[in-house]
Formats: C-alpha cells, structure tokens, sequence
C-alpha cells in the first residue's frame, strides 16, 4: 500500500474517531479516593463471590493521566482518567500493556523468572529461551482465538542484513526482518522469495543530553542541527521512499508536522554559531551506538562513520565512533548517561502524535536531560485534546520549541522491508506492532523467523526495544489489539471498552472463558496486578530489569507514587 495513502486515511480515521469523543466539555473526575496503596487493595465481594482489586491514585494532583483502576467484577475493568486521553484506545492495545496472571507476577516477584518466561494468554507460549542462540515457543493448544497453524516457532537473530537474507536464500528461516537496502533487488528477482514491505512511521535522531557540556549549550545543539546533511545521509544509506525530516513526527501522524520546518544545512552559519559559543576550533566529543539494524537506522556503523565525518569536515569536531551492547545502550542513552551525541530512534507503535513526542519530550524524560517546559506544558495541553484541528495550534507551538531548543536532530524517516520465502503462507507486516506467527503459515510444524538482534528480556512492562516486544506479542495480550492493515484498535482481552459522556471512565467489558498458559482463568484482578506492576512505583513488583517502565510513564504522564 502507498505509504502516504495509508496515513492520510489513518489521519482521517483518527480525526473522525476523536471528533466523537471531544463532543462534550472535558471534566476533570472527582478527586477523591482512598490513599495510594502499595498494592492493588480489594474491594467489597460480588454475589458471586468475588472480590475486585482497585489502584488509585491519591489524587489527580501527582500529575499523571490515570486516577483509577477498579476491577468491578469478575469480567469488567473500569479505567477512571484525571483528563480525555484522545489515545487512550490506542494505547491500551500496545503490547508492554499486557496481562499477566495475578499469581504469576507475585510468585515471580516481578523479577527473576518473568524477564525470560512470561505467561499470557496468547496463541504461543515460552518453553525456552536459549540465551544467545534462540527462543522457542510452542503452540498454545487452549487458545480462545485463531490456533497457530505451526506447532513450533523458533526466534533467532542476525546483525548483519546479509546474514539474515543468507538464511533464507538456504531455506533455514521463513521470514527475516529488515532488508538492507542494497540487496531489495536480489530479494525481487528471486523467484523463491517475497519482500513485504512495511508502512511503518519512524524517525532517526542525533540526540544529546544536555547535563553534560558543551551540550547545555543551545547554540552548539543548534550548531549539529545546521551542520549535518540530512539530505546526503538518506541519499547514500536509506531505501527508495526514505525522507528527510520537516520535524519529528513524521507527517503522515496527524499534527505530526504543524509548525516550522526544520534547519537547513548551512555548515557557514553552523561554524559561526560554534565560534559564538566557544569553540571556534570544535572540540572534542564520542558517537554512541548500537550495532543493530533498524527501520529508521538500516546501517548503524556506516551512518556512524558518516556522521563522524561530516562533524570533522563541516564543523571541525572531532568525534570517536563507539559500538555498545544493545542493551547497556538502551539503558544509558535513555535515562540520560551518555557524555556525547547517541543516534537512536523510533517506530510508531500506534497513529497518533502523542506516540513520538509525549514518550520523547516528556516532563519526565531523562533521555535528553533536563526536560524544557516549552515543549512539555504544550504536549500535556495537546494531549486531552481530541480534535486534532483543535489541537493543531498546540502540536505547531510544541515543534516550534523542539526546533529552537534542538534536545534531537531529526535525521530521516526510514522505508524498510522484511522478507519471506514466497512458500510461506500469510507473509505480512503490519504497520504497527510486529507480525504475529499465528498469522504466518509455513506448510511444516516449525515457523523459523529471524530478526535484528536478540531480545533484552521477556517482561515487556518493562521494555522499549523492539526485538523484546516482537516475542513478547506473541505470548502476551492485551484488551486490545490493532488491525493489521490500518492500525485501528479491535477487540482482544477486551471485547469491548466505552467510554462515558467526557471520556474520562472507560469501562472494558473482559472476554469469558481465557485460559492463561499456566491453566488458570483470566479475570478482571489480573489486569489489575499487571497494571499496577507497571504503573505504581510503590507496588512490591514494580522490578522488572530495568525499574523504568518508561512506557507506563511517559504514555501516562507519570507513575503512582513516584517519590
């Protein structure tokens, strides 16, 4: 499908869909409700017998979007907000918001066993995670949905583009992820092969963290935002369809591109704003990535070597390349801690503005250093807003200061494809979310897919790299799910969520009948108890690896009881 059909129609879908949930004034809830607890209090038993888990907040006053979580019965979840979130469906059906039982995450203390064996609800399920080698799954055999049609999946990883494209040519992998460029013609006129592409918004950055120096200072931020050729880069390292950046967001979010257009390269100028603050000469600094090949960075060491060049040549500074393990990058570059420029990016995980630039530019987003209120008191305005025409002003005054304070510079939107042997049945990719092996069909009881680097860890509360949340989707639902073509949200744990008159409360009415792998029955405290493991920083299972859970704070504007 065309890439900028496709987003136009997801910007009209969206604009509709909003309109209706901005009819009324927004209002904000009632703040009163019982003190924070630790862990998810119960409430008073059903006819039934049972008895309903709550999260609340204290108030609305810690700043954050969720007030309230309240298991009503046995199969009704009721979500109370502080303010209408425009993507609170959306968001919801987001994988690192799954379901996980109750007892699992207690048994496991929200560490240790679930970081490599999670238990969902899912059409396959963890028997062993080979570290370094592979993980394998097995076919979920009470599922309620649509079964596998594979009684075995077999995730591996490849750095390099050829080596993944190597093993399917020799017919040892059915799908691989993310072709390089230069071999998209071999991949088309192998009659044995399929390239599917993916229409999937995303943006490459340069980004620095503004604790350290000479990065506190604007002008020199502004000075790489001048300085590098944007325009070079997507010509020599990205696929056809490739774009340079007119802001962050890419255009085909709605709002994504309202207000000024980035810098143009202009390396006289640059020098001169060096010169301005000190450093007529340049200086001295590192380029910090990891060597894994991604859509919106197909060429990690190529296009860090260029970057490195074109700092020496257009703005004399000299800056040393230095590869680091994926995890390790992960977790220094996005809370803070790298002493240089770090070249990251970002994949849309569902259509909607808030995706790229509330996770980015938050209020409290390490990444960059010290978060600056002219972007983030925008983006909260923007955020409650459901007409994207309304909000347009507030999307345009929040790119304006993003271009001005230079926290990143926007380097390209990437066009990728994966590829698949021609024999495999259902080859896709969605343009949010990964492909989901049920979906694949590979004529034979095992399904061998192959992608970019191996996964940090199977507790996707906890994570933000794609390579974890592709085999946690597999295993792990959430109330929602997205449709594989437009990105719009459909029934999944969930069959349905509504909301009331302002979209404030939005009440999930649960599937019946969900086993989890484990064999026990899903029910509305088990997304209470993953909910809370992610959201209330004062909940005994809120470890995970890396005690961030950047997700659940920055797509919900802040976690309970984060003091």
């Amino acid at each position: 499908m065309n890439k900028q059909k496709l987003f136009n129609g997801l910007a009209l879908l969206l604009a509709a869909s909003l309109l209706l949930a901005a009819c009324a004034p927004a209002a904000t809830p009632s703040t009163e409700s019982p003190s924070a607890p630790s862990q998810p209090s119960g409430g008073e038993p059903s006819a039934e017998g049972f008895v309903g888990d709550v999260l609340s907040a204290e108030s609305c006053d810690y700043g954050g979007k969720i007030l309230s979580i309240e298991a009503v019965d046995e199969l009704t979840v009721v979500f109370t907000l502080c303010k209408p979130d425009p993507a609170f469906l959306a968001k919801i059906a987001f994988t690192p918001f799954g379901i996980q039982p109750k007892e699992w995450i207690a048994s496991t203390g929200g560490t240790g066993q679930i970081l490599e064996r999670p238990i969902g609800t899912g059409p396959y399920m963890v028997s062993e995670w080979v570290r370094g080698d592979q993980v394998v799954f097995s076919r979920f055999d009470d599922y309620w949905g649509e079964p596998g049609s594979a009684q075995t999946a077999v995730l591996r990883w490849a750095a390099e583009g050829a080596a993944r494209l190597q093993e399917l040519q020799a017919g040892t992998a059915h799908f691989v992820t993310n072709i390089s460029p230069d071999d998209y013609a071999a991949v088309e006129a192998d009659p044995n092969l399929v390239l599917v592409p993916q229409d999937n918004p995303n943006v490459f950055y340069i980004g620095f963290t503004n604790t350290f120096a000479p990065w506190d200072d604007v002008r020199v931020r502004q000075a790489i935002a001048m300085g590098i050729d944007r325009q070079r880069i997507v010509d020599n390292f990205y696929p056809p369809g490739s774009e340079v950046p007119h802001s962050f967001t890419p255009c085909g979010i709605p709002n994504g591109c309202e207000g000024e257009d980035w810098y143009e390269f202009d390396p006289e100028g640059a020098r001169a704003l060096l010169a301005e603050a000190g450093f007529p000469n340049g200086f001295d600094t590192a380029i910090y990535y990891r060597d894994v090949f991604r859509a919106y960075l197909p060429e990690p060491p190529i296009v860090a070597v260029e970057i490195q060049t074109q700092l020496r040549e257009n703005l004399g500074i000299n800056a040393e390349v230095v590869p680091m393990e994926s995890g390790e990058f992960i977790e220094v570059s996005t809370t803070g801690g790298l002493d240089g420029i770090h070249l990251l990016g970002w994949g849309a995980d569902y259509p909607h503005v808030t995706n790229f630039l509330d996770f980015h530019f938050g209020a409290g987003n390490p990444q960059f250093g010290n978060a600056h209120a002219e972007i983030y008191e925008a983006l909260q305005q923007g955020s409650s807003i459901g007409d994207p025409a309304l909000a347009a002003p507030i999307y345009a005054q929040a790119n304006n200061a993003i271009k001005a304070l230079v926290p990143m510079v926007p380097i390209a939107h990437g066009s990728v494809a994966h590829a698949a042997l021609a024999s495999l049945g259902g080859a896709y990719y969605p343009p949010f979310g990964s492909n989901e092996f049920y979906r694949l069909h590979p004529g034979s009881d095992t399904l061998v897919y192959v992608q970019n680097a191996e996964p940090i860890s199977l507790f996707c509360a906890d994570e933000t790299d794609g390579e974890s949340l592709r085999p946690c989707q597999q295993v792990v639902e959430t109330l929602l799910d997205y449709e594989t073509d437009s990105g719009n949200t459909v029934p999944e744990l969930a069959t349905a969520c509504t909301p009331n008159e302002d979209s404030t409360v939005w009440t999930c009415t649960l599937r019946a009948g969900v086993k989890f792998h484990d064999g026990s029955d899903f029910d509305a405290n088990d997304v209470i108890a993953s909910w809370a493991a992610g959201l209330d920083a004062a909940n005994p299972y809120h470890v995970g690896n890396t005690g961030g859970f950047d997700y659940f704070a920055y797509l919900w504007d802040g976690l309970i009881n984060d003091n």
